[in-house]
């Protein structure tokens, strides 16, 4: 929100005032004022730890307290751990205002919908299994409170198209918030019973250690895309020619991948495989990677080298699986004429051969500083003419539906070339591929 526009902040003022419009019956409404600065108390706490430890929010405090509160007295048990949180970035104050509110929203909506549909009752009669049906509309209505404001935020800060702001927040929050409501709801029917508040704050313990372990896995998780864009990084300072190639590859890989009916983990693995396959080119003299004209044979045979390098270079790097092997066998032919070692048809991993037709594409329908660029449909048309011989005919049929569905804009990867130099026409795919 750095730099924020205006129509942002009058965004963040009109969530603002909506928060305090949810605190005005607080007057009228018998509160339990201890409960509610305990929970208060409790989530600020809560909060503190999350922020420093897992990078994230720590909500079964704040739907407990919409399961066991008015509405407005619910309302109040996020200010407290979101007024006084610490913030990175600027401004403090407007970052501040805008998360409290949007808690404020959260929360109140999820009492609403809670006590309307009778969940308070079921809470103190420990009634299960219709305790659950209150808890779940109120855990809905919370998510797509901060969904719904999260979406705004995005469009008005970030200038995000709004169809884009929205797409996929609700999902992705849906089970993460749906496990914490679970644990609220735990917190809220044993803070009702005869053993009171202490025995609800039980529930923390358990919840506490299964986040650590989610927020372990993600900072592995972010660990593995920082090392990968360290490599890709150093590729691309080193040969500056194909710029962005590595990524494209890396999504044409992920559309044939997802049109083959992989699973998400296998799409993710080829996508590191799209990415990774010209990491060796880090093992070639950067001469040769910027030679502009053709390559001598002993010129080619160092290149042809760059398959080897890469493998080695990622074999180490556990949670990479099958990329490993497309790294090393991308330039294998299905006619054994490929390198590195003249694997035959079915011999070439499943991956080298969805990356192989990806890796092809993206060379042909990108300007280099050799050659002009080729138009998509002749590109596809070269694939199919070379399947059977060069590529898998099932990667490349995958990839043209694929297309044909979700369409590739492709990029110039070299530096714009000037207008009086004439380019030579496009060779055959063979020779395409420098590597």
């Amino acid at each position: 929100m750095e730099a924020t526009p205006a129509r942002a902040r009058a965004y963040v003022l009109c969530v603002v005032l909506a928060a305090l419009c949810c605190l005005l019956p607080l007057p009228t409404v018998h509160t339990p004022w201890w409960a509610v600065a305990l929970l208060a108390a409790l989530y600020a706490g809560c909060e503190q730890v999350a922020r420093r430890r897992f990078a994230g929010t720590f909500y079964p405090v704040l739907l407990a307290a919409a399961f066991l509160l008015p509405p407005p007295a619910a309302a109040l048990v996020p200010l407290p751990g979101a007024l006084f949180s610490r913030v990175e970035k600027g401004p403090p104050w407007l970052r501040r205002g805008w998360r409290a509110a949007q808690l404020a929203l959260g929360v109140w909506a999820a009492a609403r919908v809670h006590w309307a549909l009778g969940g308070r009752n079921a809470v103190v009669a420990s009634d299960f299994p219709y305790a659950l049906v209150p808890a779940l509309a109120a855990v809905l209505a919370f998510c797509l409170v901060l969904t719904v404001l999260d979406g705004g935020i995005l469009a008005l800060a970030e200038r995000m198209p709004v169809r884009r702001a929205w797409r996929g927040l609700f999902p992705r929050s849906l089970a993460p918030i749906g496990v914490h409501g679970l644990a609220g709801l735990m917190m809220a029917v044993l803070w009702r019973s005869p053993y009171g508040p202490v025995a609800a704050l039980l529930v923390l313990l358990p919840m506490g250690v299964s986040w650590w372990v989610f927020a372990q896995y993600h900072r592995e998780r972010a660990a593995h895309q920082a090392t990968i864009r360290a490599l890709v990084q150093a590729v691309d300072i080193k040969d500056g020619y194909t710029r962005g190639h590595s990524e494209r590859v890396g999504q044409a890989s992920m559309m044939i991948a997802r049109e083959l009916g992989m699973d998400d983990s296998r799409v993710e693995v080829l996508r590191f495989a799209g990415i990774l396959h010209d990491v060796g080119k880090l093992g070639v003299p950067t001469r040769l990677l910027r030679k502009d004209g053709p390559l001598t044979p002993e010129e080619r045979r160092v290149i042809e080298l760059h398959p080897e390098y890469g493998h080695e270079m990622v074999r180490g790097i556990g949670f990479l699986g099958e990329a490993r092997a497309a790294v090393l066998h991308h330039h294998e032919r299905l006619d054994g004429s490929g390198y590195p070692y003249g694997l035959l048809g079915s011999q070439i991993p499943e991956s080298a051969r969805v990356v192989a037709v990806a890796d092809a594409f993206d060379a042909m329908t990108s300007t280099r500083s050799y050659r002009r660029a080729r138009p998509v449909s002749a590109a596809l048309e070269e694939l199919s003419r070379c399947a059977g011989t060069q590529f898998d005919p099932l990667m490349v049929r995958a990839l043209v539906r694929a297309l044909g569905r979700c369409g590739w804009h492709p990029a110039v990867t070299a530096d714009e070339v000037q207008s009086s130099i004439v380019l030579p026409p496009s060779p055959p795919v063979s020779t395409v591929l420098r590597g």
